[in-house]
């Protein structure tokens, strides 16, 4: 039966989903142009696809759509608890985009959302007005890439390099750009600036095989963190969710032995480690999704409502993968 289905799937973006209020737009055309052989469907809402009942977001990862909107409220959002501030007092988060085309087992998006086709919001100048507004309040450090991963798109959108030019004229804005990608390529012809950080998710090979489907491997990750650092760009290693697998402390100590023989550290920006964490209810959902999933349905602790590791498992883990990376980083420069 599964293989029956995965015959009768369509490629990838062969419907295109657009608002009425979307047509217009440049980025709506380009894209348009890109993809001559799907079929183009206008909508009123993007809601009206994206957020209807009884969806099979597994599935829908295996052959997504892509939708094409504009988002009207609520641009920028406050950043989560969850979520690592570094220090920053005026932390927010922006989905200029709603999904990835990654497929990572252990992502939050598929708790968080009904659907797994992909929302590209059109109207990205909108969004540089509420972020010029909060400028004129308070320095702003804003996440672009939490709940997508813009640069493994960029080759479709340009977003990356708009933003990174927005930041250019806009010293009190901080801007941090998170992926799993390889695409350093599509934006090394761009200047670096200070405020901007490109952040890397990295994990061991094993994990990556196993549980982070689609995405480059460690070596091409590598590859495009040595070329950013080259160029002078501010990069941020994140080793985060460090997951509990079989023979952990090996796997990440191989990990850490590779990244830092291939990359000098003297020149990191900074590095972030975290565990798997995520929202009690998302992970119902999550575990009702990939019922198989070995990394879902591990028995997590549930404090305050998010589930994760229990407090010694914890302690353990990021004690040791804190050691091995503080003996390359400042430990200064790590954040827990």
């Amino acid at each position: 039966m599964q293989s029956l289905k995965e015959g009768l799937l369509n490629r990838a973006f062969s419907h295109i989903y657009v608002e009425k209020r979307a047509m217009e737009y440049e980025l709506t055309k380009e894209i348009l142009k890109r993809f001559k052989e799907s079929k183009v469907i206008e909508i009123e809402h993007y809601k009206d696809i994206f957020s209807r009942a009884n969806q099979d977001f597994y599935l829908q990862k295996k052959s997504p759509k892509l939708i094409l909107a504009v988002k009207q409220n609520n641009l920028i959002y406050k950043g989560a608890d969850v979520c690592e501030d570094f220090g920053n007092k005026h932390f927010y988060y922006t989905s200029i985009m709603m999904n990835c085309i990654y497929d990572c087992e252990y992502c939050y998006l598929q708790g968080m959302y009904t659907s797994a086709n992909i929302v590209i919001f059109v109207n990205l100048d909108d969004y540089f007005k509420e972020i010029n507004r909060l400028l004129s309040m308070h320095p702003l450090y804003l996440c672009i890439s939490y709940d997508t991963d813009l640069l493994a798109l960029e080759g479709l959108t340009n977003y990356v390099k708009k933003f990174i030019e927005f930041a250019k004229e806009n010293s009190d804005l901080t801007i941090e750009i998170r992926t799993k990608s390889a695409n350093f390529n599509l934006i090394k012809h761009i200047q670096p600036q200070d405020n901007i950080i490109l952040a890397w998710t990295l994990s061991p090979e094993g994990v990556i095989q196993k549980y982070e489907h689609r995405t480059p491997n460690l070596k091409r990750r590598i590859k495009s963190i040595k070329e950013a650092l080259d160029r002078g760009f501010r990069v941020r290693l994140c080793f985060d969710p460090i997951l509990y697998i079989k023979n952990w402390r090996d796997e990440y100590r191989d990990l850490i032995e590779e990244v830092f023989s291939n990359i000098d550290a003297d020149k990191i920006y900074d590095v972030s480690i975290g565990l798997f964490r995520v929202s009690k209810d998302y992970l119902k959902r999550m575990r009702k999704q990939r019922p198989d999933s070995i990394v879902l349905n591990f028995p997590y602790d549930t404090v305050e409502g998010v589930c994760s590791y229990d407090k010694e498992l914890s302690r353990n883990m990021i004690g040791y993968v804190y050691g091995l990376i503080a003996r390359y980083v400042e430990k200064e420069k790590i954040y827990i």
